[in-house]
């Protein structure tokens, strides 16, 4: 763990500091290099913090997300094997949870005595509103005691921003998959309507008969139908369709 950052952080400079997290996923950063991000910012902005993760819950499991280098991964992982300690009541009860000196501290026996032999002296968790997430907590860690009595407004602060930008790199990965899900079913629309006219064209019917033709060979061969469409325009660019088979193998009509 690296030793306490050294100057001061007004909430104003804190501010300043998380405002280009913005910027930085709008070039494309992504939601994992942000979350790293978010916890290396956090330890540059509350003075005292030697180490910081960002917990979440997914499906239905307690997890750490993120976190700065040299942080132990015990320190969380002990919160979660035993189903408490400061991140994970802070995540699970959205309550921000603050152990100023853990030599002193009786809440969590068992996590206390790992996190001391760490080095850790005290631990400071605070809830992240984060939209679609039941519980998450950005988790700071010092190795003197009291080191967050007088920042813990920072802290705040600070997580009040982080919680922003991740909500708004979790809003642009939603909708960037939206989009592929939308160019999937453009490109499957496109596909079935190319397979549909090629048996309009060999068959002399109309769409809706050769839709359930194409649809009849599909659940007869087992393939969806957007590779079996696929498969049959695919053969009809190379070759012509003969002696008026449909994609399942047998003749029209048949």
């Amino acid at each position: 763990m690296r030793p306490p950052a050294d100057p001061p952080r007004s909430p104003r400079a804190v501010a300043a500091e998380a405002g280009p997290l913005h910027e930085a996923l709008a070039q494309g950063g992504g939601l994992d290099t942000l979350l790293k991000d978010l916890t290396e910012r956090a330890v540059l902005a509350v003075e005292g913090a030697a180490a910081s993760s960002i917990t979440v819950r997914r499906d239905g499991r307690l997890l750490t997300l993120a976190g700065t280098d040299g942080l132990p991964s015990g320190l969380d992982q002990r919160q979660y094997e035993n189903g408490d300690g400061p991140c994970v009541r802070a995540a699970e009860a959205d309550a921000e949870q603050h152990s100023p000196d853990l030599t002193r501290e009786t809440r969590w026996p068992s996590y206390t005595e790992y996190a001391l032999s760490q080095g850790v002296r005290s631990v400071l968790a605070v809830p992240l509103a984060v939209d679609g997430e039941t519980d998450a907590a950005l988790n700071l860690y010092a190795v003197t005691e009291n080191a967050f009595r007088d920042r813990r407004e920072t802290a705040r602060e600070f997580a009040a921003r982080a919680a922003q930008a991740i909500n708004a790199a979790l809003r642009i990965e939603r909708e960037r998959a939206s989009a592929g899900d939308v160019r999937t079913a453009l490109l499957s629309r496109s596909v079935i309507d190319q397979a549909v006219g090629i048996l309009m064209a060999k068959e002399r019917c109309d769409a809706r008969v050769a839709l359930d033709m194409l649809r009849r060979a599909s659940q007869d061969s087992n393939v969806k139908l957007r590779d079996l469409c696929g498969d049959l325009v695919a053969r009809v660019s190379r070759t012509p369709v003969r002696d008026g088979r449909t994609p399942g193998g047998s003749r029209a009509g048949a």
